[in-house]
């Protein structure tokens, strides 16, 4: 099962998906988790998911930690299927819980109450084509798969 979780190639085509992916995803994981770029850090971002979004608490953590530390673990090509499947999950479930009703366009001129889901549903497309190919090259994955 292992040896499944971990397998690629090594081509360039992964990589640039799961690079591409890790850096879009990893400022709204930093700022669910920490706080950057505006964001409100875990506990913030915790109370608003559980409390306004309405979700349990397990999947509000598993949301912070899934952008944060799955963001990272693309990049690094480190268990990259896993990490693809839990953002294309992440993002799915931000389109049709908190941006659906917004229509399908990002909010480019501040004429709607909100944002899109064009974002998340190009993100979760990416996810998906990750998950599918795995890491690629100088993929974390592919070393450890070879040390096995």
């Amino acid at each position: 099962m292992l040896e499944t979780l971990l397998s690629t190639t090594n081509d360039i085509a992964p990589l640039v998906l799961r690079i591409t992916l890790g850096i879009v995803i990893f400022p709204h994981g930093a700022q669910k988790l920490l706080g950057w770029f505006g964001g409100y850090g875990f506990k913030g971002t915790y109370g608003f998911l559980t409390s306004q979004a309405g979700l349990p608490g397990v999947i509000a953590a598993l949301v912070i930690i899934g952008e944060s530390f799955g963001s990272v673990a693309l990049i690094l090509g480190l268990l990259t299927r896993f990490s693809a499947i839990s953002i294309a999950i992440i993002m799915i479930g931000a389109a049709l819980l908190a941006h659906r009703q917004n229509g399908f366009f990002l909010n480019w001129f501040g004429a709607q109450k909100g944002e899109g889901y064009e974002f998340h549903l190009l993100a979760a497309g990416l996810a998906i084509g990750v998950a599918i190919t795995g890491g690629g090259a100088f993929s974390l994955d592919q070393i450890i798969l070879q040390a096995l």
